[in-house]
Order: C-alpha cells, then sequence, then structure tokens
C-alpha cells in the first residue's frame, strides 16, 4: 500500500520530471489578498501570475498546497465529521503552467500519472467536460483514447470553475474514480450524483478568462492552466478505502486522540472531528493566526472549541487537545517544517486557549441559568445570546445547545442583528483609514530614489483634491496630495512611516507632512503654504533631515530587537506589527506570557552591545533564492518580489527590508525599553526608543529619583528599607481605618433598622462617608446571622451614590438582589445589577436617596407578600 507520504512526494517528482519548479506551499493566509480570507486552492499563490501583474521565472510549477475552508464562502466547518470527505484542513496537489501549455498537455499529463505511475485502472476512470468545450472533448476521445460515453458534458454550474466573485476564472474537466457497485450513487451529471460512488480526484482548469466586480469576464493576457488534486481522496482511493478518514495519516491521529482521551469509542463522529481540527488549528497557528474574537482569530478560536466540544463528547476529563500535535508532527513535520520549528508555540497556544475555554463555559453557564428564570414564550431572546458572546466569549452554538437541552430555543435572528450593528460600530470606528488606492487611480510610476539622496529635481506630474485629479493649485489651508515623475521621500510601508519634507519652487513652498503609496504611485501629501503650482512645475524635494536620521535610527534599532528577542526569548518569536517613527519603535510579536524584568534588562543589554559594536549596515539587492541562502529573514506577512533588498547588520541581523537605516549600528546611539504589554491572545508588544530621546528618558528617570531620596532623605543605601518600612505603615494605618468605619458602622444608632415581615428581616439604610467594601463585610455579616434576610445599605461619597443589595440564596426564588439594585438605580440616575443574592450599584442623584430607600422598601414589601 502507497502511504499518504510516499504519494505526495510520488506526485512532486512525476511533475520535477515534467520540467515544473517545485514551489513550496505558500501560508494559509493570502497576503495581499483581501478576497480571501483563508487560501483555499493551490492556485492562490500564483493569481497575480495569471493575472499578468506578476512575473516568475518558470512557466510551469508543481507544488502541495496548505488549504483551509472554515469560513467566508468557501466553509465546510458544520460538514466535518459527518461525512468521508469534508475537512476544514487539506492538502492540494497541482501543477499549474503559466503561458505554456495548455489543455492538451495538461489532460496527457493527468492521465499519465493516473494511469502510468500510481496505476489507476483506466476502467474505473471517468470525465467531465463544459457543456461548450469541444476541444477538450477531442483530446480526451481522440488523443487520449477514452470512449465518447465516458465524457460527460456539465454545465456552468460544476465546470467553470472561479476562485471567488472576482478573479481568474475558465472552463474545467474533472475526472472521477469509480468506487463500485456496492457504493451508493450515480455518475456526474444525474439525479443520483450527490453519492459517494462517483468521486471526483483530479479538476484541470483551463484559466482563459478574469472576471470582475462587477460580473464581466475579459481573455487573461495568456491563457493557463491551474489543476487540483485532493491529496486525502486520491490516497483513498489508492488504499482502497471509501472515507479519507480511513487513510493512514487520519488512522494515526485517530489512534492518538482514542489513547490520549482514553475513550472506547471506534466510529464515532467527534473522533473525526478532533482529527481533522487539529491539523487545521496546528498549520493555522504555524501561519502566525492566534484565537481572537475577530477575523481569523476568531475562526481559528472556533475551530478549537469546536474540537473541545467533540473532545468531552467523547468523554475527555482534562485539557487533552494539545496533547495531539506531537502526532501531527510525526505525520507531517517532514513535509512542513513550519510544525517542527512552531511545536511549543502550537502547544502553549492550544493549552492557553483550552482553559480559557472551560473557564469561558464555567462563567457563562452561571450567566446562562440566571438569565433563563425570567425568560418568556421558552425563547432566549437575542439580547441574552450576544450577551453572553460579546461579555462572556461564550459562541451562539454553545448557547443554543445549551438551551435545546432544557427545552429552549434561541432567537438568533435577533442575535445576527446584533452582530451586525456591532460589525456596523466597528466599521465606523475604522472609517478614517484612507485606502489611496480607492482616492485615486493613478497609473504613474514614482522614481524613487531617497536611499541615495535627501534632495531630488523633480516634476509635478498629478496633482489631487478631495480625490478628483485638479491641474494647477493656489496657497490654501487645504490638504492636496502630488504626485512627482522622481523623489526622495520615502512612502509609508513596511511598518515605517512616511517622511516629511518640503517641496520648492519659484515662488513656491509645499510643506510635505505625509507620504503614501498607491500602487507604484508615491503621493506627497500636504499643503501649498506659499505661492501657485500646477502640472508640469520643476520643483526642488527635501527631506527633513533630522526626522529621516531619527527615524532610520528606530527602523534599525527594530532588526537588532527582532533577532535578540529570538535569541533571549526563543526562535517561536514571530514579528507580527511593527510602527516605525521618528520618535519611537513600537515591535508587536508572538510570545505566550509577559516578559520579566530581567529579561528586559537583558534585551537592552544585547541590543546596546551590538550598537557600540559600530557594525556596518550592509544592503545588496539580490534573488529571493539567494537570500534565503544567505539566511535572511523573511517576515511574515510580507509579499515580496522576485528581487529582493537585505539588509545585514555584522553577523548579528540578516532581514528583508525596503526600508531606510542607519550606515552603521553606532549610529543608533542608544536603545531604551519603555513599555512592553500583551495586545492579544499570544501576541506581545515592544515600544523602545533610542539616541537623544533615550538618553533624555534616563536623565529624567534620575532626576525622578533623586527627587524621591530627597524627600525622603535617603541614600542610594537605605532607599528600599525606606520605602518597605512606608508600606508597611500604611497598611497598619488602612487597617485601623478599616476597623474604625466597622466600628462606626456598628454603632450608628437609630441610622440601621432592622424590621420583621413574616420570618424575614428587612434592613434598609444610608450611612454617609463608608467605602463600599465595608458595606459589603456588613451584608456579609447580615447574611451570616440570619438564613431570611433582605439588606439595602446605601453612602454617599463626593455626592456621589453607592448601594449594595443583600438577599439569603433561601428566598432568592421571592426576590433577587439583582432586579432590588435596577430598581433601585432607576431611582438615582444611575446604574445597578449583580446576582441574585448580591448585587451592587451606584447614581449620580444623591439628593434622592431618602425617596429611592423608601420606594424600593415598597417595592420589597411587594414582592415578598
Amino acid at each position: 500500500m502507497i502511504t499518504t507520504k510516499e504519494l505526495r512526494n510520488k506526485f512532486i517528482d512525476y511533475f520535477k520530471s515534467k520540467s515544473h519548479t517545485h514551489q513550496p506551499s505558500s501560508s494559509l493566509i493570502p497576503f495581499g489578498d483581501e478576497t480571501l480570507l483563508f487560501t483555499n486552492a493551490g492556485m492562490v499563490q500564483f493569481k497575480d501570475v495569471f493575472l499578468g501583474v506578476e512575473k516568475k521565472d518558470f512557466s510551469r510549477a508543481v507544488t502541495v498546497q496548505k488549504c483551509l475552508r472554515a469560513g467566508g464562502k468557501h466553509n465546510d466547518l458544520d460538514n466535518v465529521g459527518y461525512t468521508a470527505r469534508h475537512h476544514t484542513f487539506f492538502e492540494m496537489l497541482g501543477n499549474f503552467s503559466f503561458g505554456d501549455y495548455f489543455k492538451k498537455e495538461a489532460i496527457s499529463f493527468a492521465w499519465e500519472f493516473l494511469t502510468k505511475e500510481i496505476n489507476l485502472p483506466i476502467e474505473k476512470l471517468w470525465v467531465t467536460i463544459y457543456a461548450s468545450d469541444d476541444e477538450a472533448f477531442d483530446i480526451w476521445h481522440k488523443h487520449i483514447g477514452l470512449s465518447k460515453e465516458r465524457i460527460i458534458r456539465i454545465g456552468s454550474s460544476d465546470n467553470f470553475w472561479s476562485m471567488g466573485d472576482t478573479g481568474p476564472c475558465g472552463p474545467c474537466t474533472e475526472i472521477f474514480y469509480d468506487h463500485g457497485r456496492h457504493i451508493a450513487g450515480g455518475l456526474p451529471g444525474t439525479l443520483e450524483e450527490d453519492g459517494d460512488r462517483y468521486i471526483e480526484i483530479w479538476n484541470i482548469v483551463f484559466m482563459q478568462y478574469n472576471r470582475h466586480a462587477d460580473g464581466s469576464i475579459t481573455e487573461l493576457p495568456k491563457p493557463s492552466v491551474d489543476t487540483g488534486m485532493g491529496l486525502e481522496r486520491i490516497a483513498a482511493v489508492l488504499q482502497d478505502v471509501n472515507s479519507n478518514y480511513e487513510i493512514d495519516l487520519f488512522q494515526a491521529l485517530i489512534g492518538k486522540v482514542q489513547q490520549v482521551i482514553n475513550t472506547s469509542y471506534v466510529n464515532s463522529p467527534s473522533l473525526k472531528v478532533v482529527a481533522d481540527h487539529i491539523r487545521s488549528c496546528a498549520f493555522l497557528i504555524a501561519d502566525g493566526v492566534l484565537p481572537s474574537n475577530e477575523s481569523r482569530g476568531y475562526v481559528l478560536r472556533r475551530i478549537i472549541r469546536r474540537a473541545i466540544r467533540h473532545g468531552h463528547k467523547l468523554g475527555a476529563k482534562e485539557i487533552f487537545f494539545y496533547k495531539l500535535v506531537e502526532e501531527l508532527v510525526n505525520q507531517m513535520g517532514e513535509a512542513y517544517p513550519e510544525l517542527i520549528n512552531k511545536k511549543g508555540l502550537i502547544e502553549k497556544t492550544l493549552i492557553k486557549e483550552e482553559e480559557l475555554f472551560l473557564k469561558t463555559v464555567e462563567n457563562g453557564i452561571k450567566i446562562f441559568d440566571a438569565e433563563i428564570q425570567n425568560i418568556k414564550d421558552n425563547i432566549i431572546s437575542g439580547d441574552v445570546a450576544f450577551k453572553l458572546y460579546d461579555t462572556y466569549g461564550f459562541p451562539l452554538d454553545l448557547t443554543a445547545d445549551m438551551a435545546k437541552e432544557k427545552g429552549l430555543k434561541v432567537d438568533e435572528e435577533a442575535f445576527q442583528k446584533q452582530m451586525q450593528q456591532q460589525k456596523q460600530r466597528s466599521k465606523e470606528a475604522g472609517k478614517f483609514n484612507v485606502d489611496y488606492n480607492d482616492v485615486i487611480s493613478s497609473q504613474t510610476k514614482t522614481e524613487f530614489r531617497g536611499y541615495s539622496t535627501l534632495i531630488e529635481n523633480s516634476k509635478v506630474i498629478e496633482i489631487y483634491k478631495n480625490g478628483e485629479s485638479i491641474q494647477n493649485i493656489g496657497s490654501s489651508n487645504d490638504t492636496v496630495m502630488l504626485v512627482l515623475n522622481k523623489t526622495p521621500f520615502y512612502a509609508e510601508s513596511g511598518g515605517q512611516v512616511g517622511d516629511k519634507g518640503i517641496l520648492e519652487g519659484v515662488g513656491l513652498e509645499f510643506i510635505v507632512e505625509d507620504v503614501q503609496k498607491s500602487g507604484q504611485t508615491i503621493l506627497h501629501i500636504g499643503k501649498l503654504v506659499k505661492g501657485y503650482l500646477s502640472i508640469g512645475d520643476e520643483i526642488t524635494a527635501r527631506v527633513d533631515n533630522k526626522i529621516r536620521i531619527a527615524t532610520a535610527a528606530n527602523h534599525s534599532a527594530t532588526h537588532l530587537l527582532h533577532k535578540t528577542l529570538k535569541i533571549i526569548l526563543g526562535n517561536h518569536v514571530e514579528q507580527k506589527g511593527s510602527l516605525v517613527d521618528a520618535k519611537r519603535l513600537r515591535f508587536d510579536f508572538i510570545h505566550g506570557q509577559a516578559i520579566s524584568r530581567q529579561q528586559i534588562q537583558e534585551i537592552e543589554t544585547l541590543i546596546n552591545a551590538q550598537i557600540r559594536a559600530n557594525f556596518l549596515v550592509s544592503i545588496i539587492e539580490t534573488t529571493q533564492e539567494r537570500a534565503k541562502a544567505m539566511g535572511a529573514e523573511a517576515l511574515f506577512g510580507e509579499k515580496y518580489g522576485d528581487i529582493v533588498r537585505v539588509v545585514s547588520m555584522g553577523d548579528f541581523s540578516i532581514e528583508l527590508c525596503g526600508g531606510t537605516h542607519v550606515n552603521r549600528t553606532g549610529d543608533i546611539g542608544l536603545f531604551k525599553i519603555i513599555s512592553e504589554s500583551g495586545i492579544a491572545a499570544g501576541v506581545r508588544r515592544i515600544e523602545a526608543i533610542t539616541a537623544d530621546r533615550a538618553l533624555k528618558s534616563i536623565l529624567e528617570a534620575e532626576n525622578m529619583l533623586f527627587d524621591i531620596k530627597n524627600s525622603l532623605k535617603a541614600n542610594d543605601s537605605n532607599l528600599l528599607s525606606k520605602l518597605y518600612s512606608l508600606q508597611e505603615q500604611l497598611k497598619t494605618q488602612e487597617k485601623l481605618i478599616f476597623k474604625l468605619k466597622k466600628d462606626l458602622l456598628s454603632g450608628s444608632g437609630n441610622a440601621i433598622k432592622e424590621s420583621k415581615y413574616g420570618d424575614i428581616t428587612l434592613v434598609i439604610a444610608s450611612i454617609d462617608n463608608v467605602d463600599i467594601k465595608t458595606l459589603r463585610e456588613k451584608i456579609d455579616d447580615y447574611k451570616t446571622k440570619n438564613n431570611k434576610v433582605i439588606v439595602v445599605l446605601s453612602t454617599v461619597i463626593s455626592e456621589k451614590v453607592q448601594f449594595v443589595v443583600g438577599v439569603s440564596k433561601s428566598i432568592t426564588f421571592l426576590i433577587k438582589a439583582g432586579d432590588i439594585a435596577k430598581h433601585l438605580s432607576e431611582h438615582i440616575d444611575g446604574k445597578g445589577g449583580g446576582r441574585p443574592d448580591m448585587a451592587q450599584g451606584g447614581g449620580s442623584n444623591s439628593k434622592n436617596i431618602e425617596i429611592a430607600l423608601e420606594q424600593i422598601k415598597e417595592f420589597i414589601l411587594e414582592k415578598i407578600n
């Protein structure tokens, strides 16, 4: 039996023998393509090549592409585990022609591989073609020799392929394998085609067209070929099994699931779900996606949580999901080294996410149980479901499952409306982010000269105001955009902000406040403060030298920081984002925990050592292949051309980078970290300053320390001991104050009165200038001494009302503390709420508190009587 690993290699070797260049799989994140959430086909990395936008130094390629279908248009998540062939993650075998061979060769290669290389019986194979594709029909019949009966014409719903709503598309031919009469199902195009007997194994797309946003179709520059064959499907055929989950790779993973969970289940769909999901989760994390509540991170979180829930259905009693990573690495690590390199990160991320989810479930169940006590018509409102999701991270499908168990339903339509409103709010919040590709439609290619000079004589080619092209402008306070034929100004890119400076001409002065890119056009954004400017005018462009130098120092320091983090924290560190300007640098990176003070000092020490070493910063342009051979670090998320710019700082750091840099590391001067924080699950942020700003920060800290020592009459040797002594004195005094407040509350005479109503004690009082913590302590005392008591205590501090409500658990079926708090807060212009047995709130209308307490007394008596 051929293994999945052997089949993967056999496919690559066959097409390499046919002059195809083997290209590694691209990331699951389709960088530079906003139309896709995830890479879902082999051709995604070649989309720009098919469009004629990008050129490669080869015209034939073979790949084994990582693909994911769990979000957006292509979403198989809900089917996974319940069918024989649905997966979130799968591998797509593909061969491609970029204006090289076309239909005849593509069909011939596929047929030869299937029938000669892996020896599939010809009588088991059927093909479909696009209904009007007579050329493909003739190739199959006359050239390959397939009988007419085995060539089926199909309409556009199946045999005209497109990657999405826009992009490359064209007719296709598909090859089907017949699993035999013992399997239900009919031929493609028949009423029984949805059965499992005839399974599509290879799709060959003839890329002839490009579909635009308006639905129109135009010819591509050169006809090309895109093919795809699911590795799992063809492995199932060769291993003589009808389900992808029965192939060797999945059987190993399923066996590991059974072992880790110690389950007796053998055929449960949950086994398939967990085995499938560990692949998608591990590869997503390896490609830089981390769990979150939005976009790709939310899809990852949803897959992880679905796997955990199915694990618990199998009987998992403890955290288990991360334990499957090792077996996955054993099965797929050789083909995908990123699994080996990121194994630790994957495991840590899964552990944290499973711990978080279990905590979320625990908290969410409490809120769920409290909310369903007040529902009507056995329907959980969309507001409640959204509150559980938005505030507590409780997924809708879990809310629906729990509701179903209690004979309830969720108003999912109302929930979705809330989701849409939230998305709209997010959209509004981000409306000031400008996409300059939408603002202008320039075709000008600006020549950038800023690596070698900060001053350049140039010519004005285009002028834009409010997105409209104009011929000339006069001095005003209006912001406009200028396009020059050549410029020394660096446009914002790769985390580095655009240059600032001035454009000068005869009688004119233009202040450049920002520089951006739109395609290959560089936009100089600013104001004409003097004179008159027209298209065609000659000007001198001057970059602000001081700002450029400071920005370059911070950018070079970012490279040193990136390398240093890998050395001190580990190779799992991966850049997630950066911002570099003249004032500071900001660096976001993958790391699972806060950085200790000692580690921060180690980072600063190592970076400043590289600065003192005064390494030469060398910059060369070379091919991607040579850059990789040099060991250059390619930043995650960046899309590079065939020729790249390599920035080296001695032997310490080597990265691909298009930004501006210092000449020697000594020019950075000094490096100082000013903050370290977490910005998302598994993502940390460091902010730092360099040169004069770093020195100024250190001097300010020294001055502050000097002032502290003076005020405490301390010196270097006894400063800490004096501070510790002050802290102890403060703690002692705080305890004394708390005791005095408590004594005051206990001895407040007639301020607190107890009333009996049947066997229930009611206590309502307002005491001035007592903190909320003391009120809570007093309520706990009442509840400890009396198992049927309702207590409402309020205080006024700085004209603001604060109150606490306590209700013995034994009588919460009569009245809930949260309801009392909500009712009371309405009378004091505030908010309140909480649990059935304990709640609190506050308000701004302190003058109304006595009346409010009288009204709350009536409210309580009405409920308990």
